[in-house]
């Protein structure tokens, strides 16, 4: 492993060799001497970096330093996983937690190969649950709102109003008032822009529908794995057969995570989970109810 000279600096050997050579020089306060240590502390500054011990403790540090930096990566994802788990509706936290109690007994199952780097995935795909959950009761309190405002009843009466407006346009039009022309082009103009909005409203309502009955087929589509994972590695004892599986569990869900990656409405929890080499668990074991006030009825 190469060395650079803010390794070596900084390092306790440099301060031994500073403190041997330099110092020793300084304090016997004889000009030979101190000619002689500087002489020494060069050289030592040539040939220390490149000797084994000093190698050594480098590797140890620098090895210190990643597992530092994955521990910190590691607790700020924990952080942000049970940020999300205590947001959402106690229903919802109790499926999470259902679901992570079963990849907990795929791992008791595979408790000999507890080392396999595969049964990691497990936490790769509670993640993507947590993330589906998430996703759902946005959108569950999105389309409530739009619901209790009624964006399609809104849109028709705005549809409506246009048309007769442009029928008095015509009228006046024909009959040659200028005066009461204006006035209505003016509004007419102010309720076209509303009509767009509307509209664009509307859209966002069918597109919330439709991404909730994806998101809650997902959910469906990964409980069900996650439990044929469990049966297999409870039925089976097989190391291989239950890491293909999860590779295969895995594999199936790409297109969800693609998926997922293109709602940029929910662009801020669609991280991916840190590459690390420790694990990262599944977060709470249990859902404890929440005491602050419902914002609304969750849909199960």
């Amino acid at each position: 492993m190469k060395s650079t000279w803010r390794d070596f600096i900084t390092s306790p050997h440099h301060a031994a060799l500073a403190a041997g050579t330099l110092g020793l020089g300084f304090a016997s306060a004889e000009p030979l001497y101190f000619i002689v240590g500087a002489a020494a502390y060069v050289v030592g500054w040539v040939f220390v970096p490149g000797l084994g011990f000093f190698r050594r403790y480098l590797e140890k540090r620098q090895e210190a330093a990643r597992e530092a930096a994955e521990n910190s990566e590691l607790a700020q994802f924990n952080a942000r996983r049970d940020t999300l788990l205590q947001r959402l509706t106690p229903g919802r936290r109790a499926r999470y937690g259902a679901l992570a109690n079963v990849c907990r007994d795929i791992e008791e199952a595979a408790a000999e190969n507890a080392d396999d780097p595969r049964l990691r995935k497990l936490e790769e795909l509670m993640w993507t649950y947590l993330r589906l959950l998430t996703i759902e009761e946005s959108l569950v309190e999105f389309l409530e709102t739009e619901v209790q405002d009624d964006v399609p009843g809104l849109l028709a009466d705005a549809e409506r109003e246009v048309e007769v407006l442009k029928a008095e346009i015509a009228r006046l039009t024909t009959r040659g008032l200028s005066g009461e022309l204006d006035a209505k082009e003016r509004l007419l103009n102010s309720r076209l822009e509303r009509l767009e909005t509307m509209g664009k409203r509307a859209d966002r309502l069918e597109t919330a529908k439709a991404n909730l009955a994806l998101v809650v087929a997902e959910q469906e589509r990964l409980d069900q794995q996650i439990k044929l994972i469990r049966a297999d590695s409870i039925a089976t004892r097989n190391a291989s057969a239950l890491s293909a599986r999860i590779d295969a569990t895995v594999e199936n869900l790409e297109h969800t995570n693609k998926w997922l990656s293109e709602m940029d409405q929910f662009r801020d929890i669609l991280t991916d989970l840190p590459l690390a080499t420790g694990r990262a668990g599944f977060g709470e074991t249990s859902a404890p109810q929440s005491t602050a006030t419902p914002r609304r009825k969750e849909a199960n």
